[in-house]
């Protein structure tokens, strides 16, 4: 018995009686190992990540990991941003939902353990699927140590920056934002370490 997940089950609030059913319905697989891992429930085999309960505002939901490799028969996983690439969830808004979806989760649940089991990676974007935004692009021209120190940097800090770089419209948003994780950059970190 995990405390940690004892205790988000009892202070559970507003969707304790969907996250109790959710979680009766994932140990129904034996295979899966109960966890606390991102503050969440989260079930797993042979120590990788397989699926999550968490909830929101307007719903709960399961997360399955690798949800974008996942037949998704009924059509009922959905990729919570355009930027999400691999997890997927199933998402609900009352108890009586998942009742109904019962046969179906467990179907899902099946379906990603066969996946994990397989060995099957979920593609992920590459740096170069990254576009250098034009401001980025100019800076990284004119100064050789900035330049140096974003390419020294491993592919994950790198996509994030360029990313992050890339979201706003306005040239001067763009601009505004590399000057601040200039220094960042400089010191070899990504864009959330401390």
């Amino acid at each position: 018995m995990n405390l940690q997940v004892e205790h988000f089950f009892e202070k559970a609030g507003k969707w304790q009686e969907e996250f109790n059913l959710l979680r009766e319905i994932v140990i129904e697989n034996q295979l899966l190992e109960e966890d606390y891992k991102w503050m969440h429930p989260c079930y797993t085999f042979q120590g990788k990540n397989i699926v999550l309960i968490h909830g929101f505002k307007n719903y709960c939901a399961l997360l399955f990991y690798k949800g974008a490799l996942m037949q998704n028969a009924e059509g009922i996983l959905i990729q919570q941003t355009k930027n999400v690439q691999a997890a997927r969830q199933l998402r609900f808004t009352d108890i009586g939902q998942i009742i109904k979806l019962r046969p179906v989760i467990a179907e899902y649940i099946e379906e990603a353990l066969k996946i994990e089991k397989s060995g099957k990676k979920v593609e992920m974007k590459k740096v170069a699927d990254y576009p250098v935004p034009d401001e980025f692009q100019r800076v990284l021209t004119e100064d050789e140590a900035l330049n140096n120190a974003f390419y020294a940097l491993t592919p994950g800090r790198q996509k994030g920056y360029l990313f992050y770089f890339n979201q706003p419209k306005q040239s001067k948003t763009k601009e505004a934002r590399i000057e601040k994780y200039y220094q960042q950059i400089l010191d070899g970190k990504g864009i959330d370490d401390k």
